[in-house]
């Protein structure tokens, strides 16, 4: 009997083996984790209560777009902070995560074998990749390095003949970069001109720097049809709903129509009552200032400890994580894990990522404090 080749040849989750060493610490005792993006910061009260209120005595099977709440609310959201209006019933589709839409937008777009090439930043988010494979199609990444921003240039010089679908990612995972507001029109255009969708990945846009310029979305530089672009927003990390597993995409209404067919084939959709909760989440930003203003805390925190023994930040200004710049990825995560403070290698988020390593915003600010103690006597000891 056989299993599908492609699987084999993508081998394990790069993180997979270091989520393993973690669990198997863990019965010795405490762990200071920094390496998956799951704050300790607690979901919104009130839409933790929605969830609670729309769980009735009977369900039913969610609607592949998502209810018209949810939409209706995200919509409402890209207004606030974008200043676009775009059409709940039309452009907007609820996601079972910005996961599942990541791994499911390349084979929307094209079918396995098709000469279309899928662009995506290395090191990034391995999905894009992955998922362009497993959907039969070419991956062809685009490498940053320096300070780590996806700029147009970059895209230039990866080429963009044969692109089908490009992947862009601002705040960017792992660098907490952001896209110049030019960079990201010059971007688009060139789509535009090449045929070629536009994926922005603007999960972490709400998580930045309390003094920084919020990042700009794809969708204020499209034109008013939001031809040939899409957004991808999740309650993750703006609403600490990671496990609630909900997310958005909005854009050009084909895309989503199309979206909205194959969530009918593959049932990923949200429970409605997660909807809910998300719905209430996404209609209101009195929450994120505040949780801003934490992982700023936390990111100064392991910044400082990081500087004091030579090891440069880069990037780090937005999103959830703390990129810094090390002799060797693979030892300083081996020397911190001896201390049990788990910080991911850089090479786990493809080439590009090696003589770095990533941590996560997770732990407390004072769980954080504790641990930027322990980071500079762990590394300046003998």
């Amino acid at each position: 009997m056989r299993l599908n080749p492609v699987l084999t040849d993508l081998g394990p989750n790069p993180m997979a083996a270091l989520h393993e060493r973690v669990r198997s610490m863990a019965s010795d005792g405490p762990i200071l984790d920094f390496s998956v993006g799951d704050p300790d910061e607690p979901t919104p009260p009130d839409a933790r209560q929605a969830l609670i209120d729309a769980v009735g005595p009977s369900s039913s099977y969610p609607i592949a777009a998502g209810t018209i709440e949810a939409r209706e609310a995200v919509a409402s959201y890209v207004a606030r902070r974008f200043g676009r209006d775009v059409d709940p019933r039309t452009q907007v589709i609820i996601t079972a995560g910005s996961k599942e839409a990541v791994f499911h937008l390349p084979m929307t777009v094209a079918k396995a074998g098709d000469p279309d090439t899928v662009l995506h930043p290395t090191p990034g988010y391995s999905v894009y990749g992955r998922g362009a494979v497993l959907a039969g199609l070419a991956a062809r990444p685009y490498r940053l390095s320096g300070d780590f921003s996806v700029t147009a240039e970059l895209l230039e010089r990866a080429g963009w003949s044969g692109v089908g679908l490009a992947w862009i990612s601002s705040p960017h995972n792992p660098s907490g970069t952001v896209i110049d507001r030019n960079d990201l029109r010059s971007i688009h255009d060139r789509a535009r001109e090449e045929g070629a969708w536009l994926a922005s990945d603007e999960v972490y846009s709400d998580l930045h720097e309390p003094d920084l310029e919020p990042p700009a979305s794809v969708l204020e530089v499209a034109d008013p049809d939001l031809t040939g672009v899409v957004a991808l927003f999740s309650g993750s990390k703006r609403d600490g709903m990671t496990g609630y597993r909900i997310g958005a995409m909005v854009g050009d209404a084909r895309l989503i129509e199309a979206t909205r067919v194959l969530k009918q084939v593959s049932g990923t959709v949200p429970p409605a009552f997660v909807q809910a909760a998300a719905a209430t989440a996404w209609s209101s930003d009195d929450h994120v200032a505040g949780r801003n203003q934490l992982f700023s805390a936390k990111r100064a925190a392991l910044a400082d400890a990081f500087a004091g023994v030579g090891f440069e930040v880069v990037g780090s200004s937005a999103g959830l994580y703390l990129w810094v710049r090390v002799d060797d990825d693979l030892a300083v995560t081996e020397r911190l894990l001896a201390a049990r403070i788990v910080v991911t290698p850089g090479r786990a988020f493809g080439p590009g990522g090696e003589g770095h390593v990533r941590l996560a915003l997770v732990p407390t600010v004072e769980a954080c404090e504790r641990a930027g103690e322990e980071i500079k006597a762990c590394l300046t000891s003998d």
